[in-house]
């Protein structure tokens, strides 16, 4: 059918969508709701979608997806995500240097202070500095969707490259390799919650018992590090 009985509103709603697969590609998008539902896609059959059809339709052409990323896509084309954003909270005062013995560590985020976000898909990464003291949300990055990237999960990695630890709702096998490679350990909270809630109980981690790779990010020498993975041993 020709395109021209697309609505202004539908073809919106495909093309934000599109926006948040791993290589944004509306064809894609497009081919499997032609599967799914028929061209033009409407708002009544689009009503119709379900998880399991945008991941069996045109062959699968989705089903590499994660269940998380597929609903935040569904909840796209059924037009639910209008709500108002809830402003990220005020950033900080830091200046390098203020608490040492702290991480920097990135929540992916798609409103207000929550960690609800996709790594794929979030509108913003808030990035927070945690010692065993004190938190501060130091900044709060936001993800430039405006022109074609053809690297989605390296420009988001390389967004937050200062950091040493990654929250997030959800991430894919290929973007948490991105992740990792640029020395980033990310950690999946699919529960998400206040973001803040979750530096807090990190904070008890590093005033306890940090892992070695978290003590080395909070510049431990090597000889406390071996102390913690000794007494590790022996408990």
């Amino acid at each position: 059918m020709s395109n021209d009985s697309l609505t202004d509103d539908i073809a919106l709603r495909i093309g934000l969508a599109a926006r948040t697969l791993p290589e944004p590609d509306p064809a894609r998008l497009i081919r499997v709701l032609a599967d799914a539902v028929g061209l033009p896609p409407t708002a009544t059959t689009l009503d119709t979608l379900r998880v399991k059809d945008l991941k069996q339709a045109a062959d699968g052409e989705l089903a590499d997806l994660d269940a998380d990323l597929l609903k935040s896509i569904l909840a796209i084309l059924k037009g639910e995500t209008g709500q108002t954003v809830a402003p990220a909270p005020p950033i900080e005062p830091y200046t390098e240097g203020d608490m040492p013995g702290s991480v920097r560590v990135a929540c992916a985020s798609n409103g207000g202070d929550e960690l609800d976000g996709h790594f794929g898909a979030a509108r913003h990464f808030l990035v927070y500095q945690v010692s065993a003291d004190e938190v501060r949300l130091i900044d709060v990055r936001e993800v430039d969707e405006s022109g074609t990237v053809e690297d989605k999960n390296g420009q988001r990695a390389a967004l937050i490259a200062d950091c040493q630890v990654l929250y997030v709702a959800s991430i894919g096998g290929p973007a948490a390799a991105k992740v990792v490679k640029t020395d980033i350990h990310p950690i999946k909270d699919a529960a998400g919650g206040s973001a803040r809630e979750r530096m807090v109980a990190l904070q008890r981690i590093l005033g306890e018992k940090a892992p070695p790779w978290l003590a080395k990010a909070m510049g431990q020498t090597p000889e406390q590090r071996v102390r913690f993975a000794r007494s590790e041993d022996a408990a």
